[in-house]
């Protein structure tokens, strides 16, 4: 298996771990610290993030998909996931932590267009076979 390939497979596997963790956080710990649509909003940062891990790990171990497509589809979900999952979770928590982080309001649909381009490169990739 190519180096960056592992590399990856790793990360997804650890932003697994990481969600799970954090689901478990919300469901015991923040249910009663945040409001029900923090909370909301919490859990579909959390949604995501395992949906996109899962799908890190799949699409990187099919051999019908070449070494380049695999690494670009990488990319782009992995910036997509730390741009949408990310923003989401500091922005739904802000009314525990209290930092100024307003400004990350624009940054989440950003990450949602990065994962809406991983799955379009995806998509182009396999029309074109």
């Amino acid at each position: 298996m190519e180096y960056g390939i592992k590399i990856i497979n790793a990360i997804a596997s650890g932003l697994l771990m990481f969600a799970i963790s954090l689901g478990a956080l919300a469901s015991h710990l923040l249910k009663t610290k945040l409001s029900q649509d923090s909370l909301s909003s919490f859990e579909v940062g959390v949604c995501y993030l395992i949906y996109h891990g899962l799908a890190l790990l799949i699409v990187n171990e099919l051999s019908a998909i070449n070494l380049d497509v695999k690494l670009t589809f990488s990319k782009l979900a992995l910036s997509g996931i730390f741009l949408f999952s990310g923003s989401i979770f500091m922005l739904s928590t802000q009314e525990i932590h209290g930092w100024p982080v307003k400004f990350l309001g624009p940054i989440t649909p950003i990450g949602g267009i990065l994962l809406i381009a991983a799955w379009g490169y995806l998509t182009v990739t396999f029309l074109k076979k």
